[in-house]
């Protein structure tokens, strides 16, 4: 089963590493005065580290991670009922996190700082964040992203020293490609892992159950797969380059004994930059929806079921009010038809294209949604009948 890469523990630690990005120039220093009733004016600076990408060529792990690991948190969090001081009981107590700004915010993930999926998620009570050099300081929640799994969290940032982390891409990752992954697992602060992309566009669950229009939980597509150790206290943390630029976030781990197996996973980091600029402007997220279920047309899968096209997908279910019941989507009236070892529902519209691009991979349609907002419209290429049709799609808001 895959297990979210968190640990019940409250322990102090710090975590990973990459480059700096923007606010200030280095060594730059911002005061913020504050007046004693009974003594001078004292100024509580903040120091704003910025370091530019790393140079291309080798990959050296350890200039990597001398670089970067100031610039990485552990992000703890205590829980309703939890008492000061203690170890938290609920199953997400700590985590990993990385500063994205010189005004104190820090990208983690959204199950670190929170307990639960669905209608049941609860935010932590408090949060508190330690940095490399040993400052610990509470954090407020911005906002929570379940759809992503990503959580702004913000500290005030006087007295201490920020190194933002910069944000890469997540388009065109290679396999292969050397990675690593700084974080606290099982509360050791800092520690560093190194291993290599071993897969991409994967599929993992989000915290979004959906409610009762979701279907079972909303997924996460195009995330990153690594062999770099991930393990509980990890979550949160950064996946780097051999440039020292974010990738993704890790988040979860698949495990048959409950620790890492080298079977790693990370939210791409531009689904993060897209939902840390919305919780940042606005405290949420919105996702777009249109209320299908399907699957992958493969040439064999095609050549039984006399479909129209070796590609595309397959609607297996169409969600009752949904935007794909309203624009008129069907699903097929043959359930549960067995074929290689799986079952499908035949007879249903076969969707091959979304705003002219073809639907070639599992989860394409998916993709093709997910940058898209609610409100907008999509042209759909189906095929129903032998005949060939555009549907046009107004997208709603994904429900959770």
């Amino acid at each position: 089963m895959r297990a979210r890469a968190t640990i019940t523990a409250c322990a102090a630690a710090l975590a990973l590493a990459t480059g700096l990005a923007a606010c200030g120039g280095d060594g730059e220093e911002r005061g913020l005065a504050a007046t004693a009733a009974d003594g001078p004016v004292r100024t509580a600076t903040t120091r704003v580290e910025v370091i530019g990408h790393l140079a291309e060529g080798r990959f050296d792990p350890s200039v990597v991670y001398a670089r970067e690991a100031t610039g990485v948190v552990t992000v703890i969090s205590l829980f309703e009922g939890d008492r000061e001081g203690e170890r938290p009981s609920g199953a997400e107590g700590l985590g990993s996190g990385f500063v994205i700004a010189g005004d104190g915010r820090i990208a983690t993930n959204a199950h670190v700082v929170t307990n639960g999926t669905g209608a049941n998620v609860r935010e932590a009570e408090t949060v508190y964040v330690q940095f490399a050099d040993g400052n610990q300081v509470p954090a407020e929640i911005v906002g929570t992203d379940l759809n992503s799994d990503i959580a702004l969290i913000k500290v005030d940032p006087a007295g201490l020293t920020l190194r933002p982390l910069p944000l890469g891409t997540s388009r065109g990752l290679t396999v292969g490609a050397p990675v690593a992954a700084i974080g606290s697992p099982f509360g050791e602060p800092q520690s560093l892992s190194v291993g290599v992309i071993s897969g991409v566009n994967r599929t993992i669950d989000s915290l979004n159950s959906g409610g009762e229009h979701g279907g079972g939980r909303f997924a996460i597509g195009g995330a990153i797969q690594t062999d770099a150790a991930i393990n509980h206290g990890n979550s949160g943390g950064p996946l780097v380059d051999a440039r020292g630029r974010v990738i993704g976030v890790n988040a979860q781990i698949q495990t048959t004994g409950g620790g890492g197996e080298g079977v790693g996973f990370a939210i791409p980091v531009d689904t993060v930059r897209r939902s840390l600029d919305q919780l940042a402007e606005k405290g949420t997220v919105d996702y777009s929806w249109i209320g299908v279920s399907t699957v992958q047309v493969f040439p064999q899968l095609a050549d039984r079921f006399d479909l129209a096209s070796d590609s595309g997908a397959l609607v297996q279910q169409v969600t009752p009010e949904s935007p794909a019941a309203r624009a008129g989507l069907v699903a097929g009236d043959e359930r549960d038809v067995p074929f290689q070892a799986s079952r499908y529902t035949i007879g249903g519209d076969l969707i091959t294209k979304a705003d002219g691009r073809a639907l070639t991979q599992q989860y394409d349609l998916a993709t093709a949604i997910a940058p898209r907002s609610p409100g907008d419209v999509v042209a759909l290429e189906v095929w129903r009948g032998g005949e060939r049709r555009t549907v046009q799609v107004t997208l709603g808001t994904r429900p959770g």
